[in-house]
């Protein structure tokens, strides 16, 4: 036997010695399907044959790349990393030859999306929160190229305006879920460390334009999530009058919405089953006795089971 295998230092076969080539196209993807999007990923280093595997386009018809456990990292919001996300999305649209249909990833920016939609118009999950370098532009190729979507989730995209909204409720007809979170702004310390300063400060104030958006666009909304949005009771108004379906409603950490509000404007909403509303614990490190001059006025304005009649 060789000295060299005795010491422990025996070297992997090559390709054509360890199995690996024998396998068919078919059982390899059969294989590969089973893995991570991450694990597939390195899948693709093992062998020639792996890769032609990975590439497949039954294996590409969805990219969902988000962290596996909360709170998330700050590695999350970094541009070295947004990089790395675009060019994966890139080659993964590409290996789909259009059939990619779902999208579930942070940090990618306009180059890829609109790569997207110029390669994937089967696409109908689009979820892209925590994306800070996603405007308008890549939304409207969005809208036009891939009317059909059915769940989009912007959240935390500071970039992305009601124009979007309005775009993409117009020319995506089967859309039925809407998530557009903001960041909790009350407690600062859920973010610290994570999300840059200087992106909390570009937080959407607007609320109401992005419900009015909603409302004329979307008839066939049954899910939207507007956590801690800014929107107001016309707001509201606006979403109820035309999103008739509507089952599901978190308006949760809402500051302008009281719980009169909300069940005036969804009393004609016949179908809706769940609301989420805006009780809340605000802590005191947010809501110092300096700025409001005692707590009693806290406890009116905030308190969960307290709204202005």
């Amino acid at each position: 036997m060789d000295q060299t295998r005795n010491k422990g230092t025996y070297d992997s076969p090559p390709e054509s010695e360890s199995g690996w080539a024998e396998l068919t196209h078919e059982c390899l993807t059969n294989i590969i399907a089973r893995l991570s999007f991450e694990h597939r990923w390195r899948a693709m280093l093992v062998c020639k044959s792996w890769l032609l595997a990975c590439k497949d386009p039954h294996l590409n018809s969805g990219f969902v790349l988000e962290p596996e456990s909360l709170p998330e990292s700050a590695r999350w919001w970094a541009p070295d990393l947004g990089r790395k996300v675009d060019s994966i999305l890139r080659s993964v649209a590409e290996w789909s030859q259009g059939s990619l249909r779902e999208i579930r990833t942070r940090n990618c920016s306009n180059m890829s999306l609109s790569f997207v939609a110029q390669r994937c118009p089967n696409l109908e999950v689009l979820s892209i929160k925590s994306c800070p370098n996603v405007t308008d532009a890549a939304m409207a190729d969005i809208a036009f190229r891939c009317p059909k979507i059915k769940e989009l989730d912007i959240s935390y995209c500071h970039e992305i305006s009601h124009e979007s909204l309005l775009l993409i409720g117009r020319n995506c007809p089967n859309l039925a879920i809407v998530k557009r979170n903001a960041l909790n702004l009350l407690d600062p310390s859920e973010h610290a460390g994570i999300v840059p300063d200087e992106y909390l400060k570009t937080c959407p104030q607007d609320g109401n334009s992005e419900a009015n958006a909603i409302g004329k666009s979307m008839p066939n909304l049954k899910h939207l999530e507007l956590r801690f949005s800014k929107v107001t009771a016309k707001g509201l108004g606006f979403i109820s009058a035309g999103c008739l379906k509507l089952e599901y409603l978190d308006v949760f950490g809402c500051t302008n919405l009281t719980s009169r509000d909300i069940d005036n404007a969804t009393s004609e909403l016949k179908n809706l089953k769940e609301i989420k509303k805006p009780n809340f614990y605000i802590p005191r490190s947010v809501f110092h006795t300096e700025r409001y001059g005692h707590w009693r006025l806290y406890d009116e304005r905030f308190q969960t089971d307290v709204f202005r009649i």
